[in-house]
């Protein structure tokens, strides 16, 4: 839970970056951003309640589609940013909110099937709500970390590219994991 907290909140601070180094005025960036990415998220949450088999093979894709689009997102975007000719800034607009939502989605799927899995393997021993409290302790500290470290750490030594593969990689690192 701390990993992909971690790796949701760098997708979104990265996208916000981004947006904000090729679009400018920053503020109106982030704010629509993390407004979108946090909608995105709440959209992808309610999905949720519709995912009724095989929830680990589910979140196992989640996490690889997470992987691999968070991911290169930074990298798709700077690279069609870079193709499109100047004064087709909506196409950009468009991939880059298209790329948020989507990622933002995904991201609001992980918590409610990673609750839902860990509530029916481990009924016995955890009541739902210290199972609730543990893994959003968890989701909040991972988020707590990457707010520290991406601005401080992160994209200073690894820019923002190589940021998010990395994070992707741990994303798609946790599906390993899990299976």
């Amino acid at each position: 839970v701390f990993v992909i907290a971690a790796c949701g909140l760098v997708y979104e601070l990265a996208a916000g970056a981004l947006a904000s180094y090729l679009l400018g005025d920053s503020v109106l960036q982030f704010s629509t951003i993390i407004g979108s990415y946090l909608f995105a998220m709440g959209v992808g949450s309610w999905l949720s309640r519709y995912i009724e088999r095989q929830l680990v093979a589910q979140f196992l894709t989640i996490e690889l589609l997470v992987g691999v689009i968070g991911g290169l997102m930074p990298a798709l975007l700077f690279t069609a940013h870079s193709l499109l000719p100047p004064g087709h800034l909506g196409a950009f607009r468009l991939l880059l909110y298209g790329m948020v939502l989507l990622v933002g989605a995904l991201v609001g799927l992980e918590i409610p099937l990673v609750m839902r899995i860990l509530k029916r393997h481990f009924r016995a021993r955890y009541q739902l709500k210290h199972l609730v409290s543990q893994v959003l302790t968890f989701d909040y500290l991972g988020a707590l970390g990457v707010a520290v470290a991406f601005p401080l750490l992160l994209v200073p030594h690894l820019g923002l590219v190589r940021t998010g593969l990395f994070f992707g990689l741990l994303n798609v690192g946790v599906a390993v994991w899990a299976l």
